[in-house]
């Protein structure tokens, strides 16, 4: 595949993001490498090479923000594609068990809560307002936002899904309450023409879920990439996992 598409893949230095940088830079997109540490960042573009470009973007911060929409604008003109891929599940470092003991409406710490919304959520909205316009230059834009099945709440809501038993104020909440901002991308795409989409990569084993995970990184990342890689007649307002397969919001 061919392409001058340019793209753009926030938390790109590891894990699933730097998956999904790598896959699409094969396609010869331009691949803005996104990552809160430039110098994390400048190594993964340089070991993804092709046309993969380090762009230091720390989610959580408006000055930095800004100056990644600033630059892409400056070396690219236009952005034809996002991913939201940036994440966290907690700022404590705890155990999987203890993680989920201690992530309940009556004992999550709130500032664990507010430091993974900052990012899960609000990272998310702070980015798009910001490239939204380079968005609005192509020809074909497309948002895909990378969550969690443990987000939705069709699945927490049904006794027979093995996620009900999951479902936290930190971490599965925030995915939750992304849902909803994406809804909202989705609403607003009937005025800026971007397509959006939400893709739940699994449980893949990497730093956010402290490598407890079952899949790797390279299997996570392949439905965020094929999402991504929709042309203009690809659907818009999916949320899937693995190839394809829906999951209810």
């Amino acid at each position: 595949m061919t392409t001058d598409r340019i793209a753009l893949v926030t938390g790109a230095n590891q894990g699933i993001g730097r998956r999904v940088a790598a896959d699409l830079a094969a396609d010869h997109r331009t691949v803005f490498v996104g990552s809160r540490d430039a110098a994390r960042g400048e190594r993964a573009a340089a070991e993804i090479g092709g046309s993969a470009v380090a762009v230091q973007l720390d989610v959580t911060d408006p000055a930095s923000v800004a100056a990644a929409a600033d630059r892409i604008a400056d070396e690219a003109g236009r952005l034809d594609l996002l991913v939201n891929n940036a994440g966290i599940s907690t700022t404590r470092r705890v155990g999987l068990a203890e993680f989920r003991r201690t992530s309940t409406p009556g004992t999550a710490p709130l500032d664990d809560v507010r430091a993974v919304w900052e990012v899960n959520v609000l990272g998310v909205l702070s980015v798009y307002q910001a490239v939204l316009p380079l968005l609005r230059r192509s020809g074909d834009a497309r948002v895909v936002n990378v969550t969690s099945a443990l987000g939705s709440l069709s699945l927490g809501l049904d006794p027979s899904s093995p996620t009900r038993e999951a479902y936290d104020v930190v971490y599965a909440a925030s995915k939750t309450a992304l849902h909803g901002v994406t809804l909202a991308m989705l609403l607003e795409s009937a005025t800026t023409g971007v397509k959006v989409n939400l893709v739940s990569p699994g449980f893949a084993r990497t730093a956010l879920t402290g490598f407890h995970g079952t899949e790797s990184a390279e299997d996570a990342a392949r439905e965020v990439v094929r999402v991504s890689r929709l042309g203009p007649g690809g659907a818009s307002g999916t949320f899937t996992t693995w190839e394809g397969v829906d999951l209810p919001w």
